[in-house]
Protein backbone atom coordinates (compact mmCIF):
# COMPACT_ATOMS: atom_id res chain seq x y z
CA UNK A 1 0.00 0.00 0.00
CA UNK A 2 1.12 3.74 -0.64
CA UNK A 3 -0.51 7.11 0.41
CA UNK A 4 -1.28 9.81 -1.59
CA UNK A 5 -1.06 13.33 -0.31
CA UNK A 6 -2.41 16.40 -1.76
CA UNK A 7 -1.82 19.97 -0.69
CA UNK A 8 -4.23 22.75 -1.51
CA UNK A 9 -2.64 26.59 -1.40
CA UNK A 10 -5.39 29.13 -1.20
CA UNK A 11 -4.21 32.67 -0.49
CA UNK A 12 -6.63 34.60 1.74
CA UNK A 13 -7.19 38.73 1.51
CA UNK A 14 -9.16 40.50 4.17
CA UNK A 15 -10.42 43.20 1.60
CA UNK A 16 -10.79 43.18 -2.24
CA UNK A 17 -8.50 46.65 -2.36
CA UNK A 18 -5.23 43.66 -1.49
CA UNK A 19 -5.98 42.27 -5.03
CA UNK A 20 -4.55 42.69 -8.23
CA UNK A 21 -6.79 45.76 -9.63
CA UNK A 22 -7.79 43.32 -12.19
CA UNK A 23 -9.01 40.84 -9.94
CA UNK A 24 -10.81 43.47 -7.89
CA UNK A 25 -12.99 44.86 -10.46
CA UNK A 26 -13.81 41.28 -11.51
CA UNK A 27 -15.04 40.10 -7.95
CA UNK A 28 -17.05 43.36 -8.30
CA UNK A 29 -19.05 42.55 -11.63
CA UNK A 30 -19.35 39.31 -9.80
CA UNK A 31 -21.62 40.91 -6.90
CA UNK A 32 -22.83 42.98 -9.54
CA UNK A 33 -23.98 39.70 -11.04
CA UNK A 34 -25.90 38.60 -8.12
CA UNK A 35 -28.38 40.46 -8.93
CA UNK A 36 -29.40 39.01 -12.35
CA UNK A 37 -29.73 36.27 -10.50
CA UNK A 38 -33.41 33.67 -11.29
CA UNK A 39 -33.30 32.41 -7.45
CA UNK A 40 -37.28 32.37 -6.08
CA UNK A 41 -36.58 28.37 -4.91
CA UNK A 42 -33.35 28.71 -3.03
CA UNK A 43 -33.18 32.58 -2.60
CA UNK A 44 -29.26 31.90 -3.11
CA UNK A 45 -28.19 34.24 -5.49
CA UNK A 46 -24.65 33.58 -7.23
CA UNK A 47 -22.68 35.91 -9.64
CA UNK A 48 -19.83 35.17 -11.67
CA UNK A 49 -17.29 36.94 -13.51
CA UNK A 50 -15.03 35.75 -16.34
CA UNK A 51 -12.16 38.05 -17.11
CA UNK A 52 -10.77 36.77 -20.64
CA UNK A 53 -6.94 37.66 -22.40
CA UNK A 54 -8.56 40.04 -24.24
CA UNK A 55 -9.68 41.65 -21.40
CA UNK A 56 -12.98 41.37 -22.28
CA UNK A 57 -15.27 40.60 -18.84
CA UNK A 58 -18.49 38.13 -19.56
CA UNK A 59 -21.20 37.74 -16.59
CA UNK A 60 -23.16 34.88 -15.43
CA UNK A 61 -25.89 34.12 -13.09
CA UNK A 62 -27.56 31.73 -11.31
CA UNK A 63 -30.52 30.51 -13.09
CA UNK A 64 -33.10 27.55 -10.79
CA UNK A 65 -35.97 25.98 -12.28
CA UNK A 66 -38.63 24.23 -10.27
CA UNK A 67 -37.49 20.78 -12.20
CA UNK A 68 -34.44 20.39 -10.17
CA UNK A 69 -31.50 20.07 -11.31
CA UNK A 70 -32.41 21.49 -14.41
CA UNK A 71 -30.76 24.79 -13.21
CA UNK A 72 -27.69 26.41 -14.45
CA UNK A 73 -24.86 27.43 -12.01
CA UNK A 74 -23.18 31.01 -12.17
CA UNK A 75 -19.68 29.77 -12.93
CA UNK A 76 -21.09 27.48 -15.96
CA UNK A 77 -23.45 30.14 -17.04
CA UNK A 78 -20.22 32.40 -17.09
CA UNK A 79 -17.81 30.37 -18.31
CA UNK A 80 -19.87 28.82 -21.53
CA UNK A 81 -21.49 32.17 -22.46
CA UNK A 82 -17.88 33.23 -22.73
CA UNK A 83 -16.50 30.51 -24.60
CA UNK A 84 -20.01 31.15 -27.01
CA UNK A 85 -18.66 34.67 -27.41
CA UNK A 86 -15.72 34.51 -27.62
CA UNK A 87 -14.65 31.06 -29.03
CA UNK A 88 -10.28 30.06 -28.94
CA UNK A 89 -10.27 33.23 -26.16
CA UNK A 90 -8.55 31.80 -22.61
CA UNK A 91 -9.99 32.78 -19.82
CA UNK A 92 -7.83 34.21 -16.86
CA UNK A 93 -9.80 34.14 -13.88
CA UNK A 94 -13.17 33.56 -12.74
CA UNK A 95 -14.54 35.67 -9.82
CA UNK A 96 -17.88 34.11 -7.55
CA UNK A 97 -19.35 36.04 -5.03
CA UNK A 98 -23.28 35.08 -3.62
CA UNK A 99 -26.28 37.05 -1.98
CA UNK A 100 -28.35 35.19 0.29
CA UNK A 101 -31.49 35.74 2.24
CA UNK A 102 -28.82 35.62 5.83
CA UNK A 103 -26.00 37.53 5.17
CA UNK A 104 -23.28 35.41 4.31
CA UNK A 105 -19.08 35.77 4.81
CA UNK A 106 -17.29 32.89 4.13
CA UNK A 107 -16.32 32.43 0.94
CA UNK A 108 -18.70 29.43 -1.46
CA UNK A 109 -16.43 27.55 -3.97
CA UNK A 110 -18.45 26.32 -6.90
CA UNK A 111 -19.85 22.65 -7.16
CA UNK A 112 -18.70 19.58 -8.41
CA UNK A 113 -19.94 20.09 -11.71
CA UNK A 114 -18.58 23.55 -12.15
CA UNK A 115 -15.12 22.33 -10.80
CA UNK A 116 -15.14 19.96 -13.32
CA UNK A 117 -16.19 22.90 -16.41
CA UNK A 118 -13.57 25.28 -15.19
CA UNK A 119 -11.06 22.20 -15.06
CA UNK A 120 -12.14 21.36 -18.82
CA UNK A 121 -11.51 24.81 -19.85
CA UNK A 122 -8.14 24.93 -18.17
CA UNK A 123 -6.93 21.53 -19.92
CA UNK A 124 -8.42 22.87 -23.48
CA UNK A 125 -6.11 25.77 -22.88
CA UNK A 126 -3.67 24.60 -21.25
CA UNK A 127 -3.92 27.46 -18.96
CA UNK A 128 -4.61 27.79 -15.12
CA UNK A 129 -8.01 29.81 -14.50
CA UNK A 130 -7.74 31.90 -11.40
CA UNK A 131 -10.44 31.66 -9.54
CA UNK A 132 -11.24 34.48 -6.98
CA UNK A 133 -14.49 33.53 -4.27
CA UNK A 134 -16.16 35.80 -1.57
CA UNK A 135 -19.20 35.83 0.17
CA UNK A 136 -21.44 38.56 0.70
CA UNK A 137 -18.72 40.38 2.57
CA UNK A 138 -15.50 39.07 4.51
CA UNK A 139 -12.44 37.44 3.66
CA UNK A 140 -11.97 36.82 0.05
CA UNK A 141 -10.13 33.14 -1.46
CA UNK A 142 -7.73 33.57 -4.24
CA UNK A 143 -6.95 29.89 -5.96
CA UNK A 144 -4.22 29.50 -8.84
CA UNK A 145 -6.36 26.53 -10.41
CA UNK A 146 -9.71 24.59 -10.23
CA UNK A 147 -7.44 21.56 -9.51
CA UNK A 148 -6.61 22.99 -6.31
CA UNK A 149 -10.38 22.29 -5.59
CA UNK A 150 -10.78 19.31 -8.04
CA UNK A 151 -7.20 16.94 -7.26
CA UNK A 152 -8.35 13.59 -8.65
CA UNK A 153 -10.19 14.95 -11.54
CA UNK A 154 -11.70 13.09 -15.01
CA UNK A 155 -10.00 14.59 -17.92
CA UNK A 156 -10.04 13.54 -21.62
CA UNK A 157 -7.15 11.32 -20.85
CA UNK A 158 -9.69 8.99 -18.93
CA UNK A 159 -11.59 8.26 -22.22
CA UNK A 160 -8.66 6.93 -24.16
Amino acid sequence: MRELTYQQHIQVYDRADELPAELSSLLQKAHEATQTAYAPYSNFKVGAAVLLENGRVVIGSNQENASYPAGSCAERVAIMSASAQYPNVKVKALAIAIKAETLTTTPVAPCGICRQTILEYEMAYRQNIQLILQGETGEIYRIDSAKTLLPLYFSQDDLK
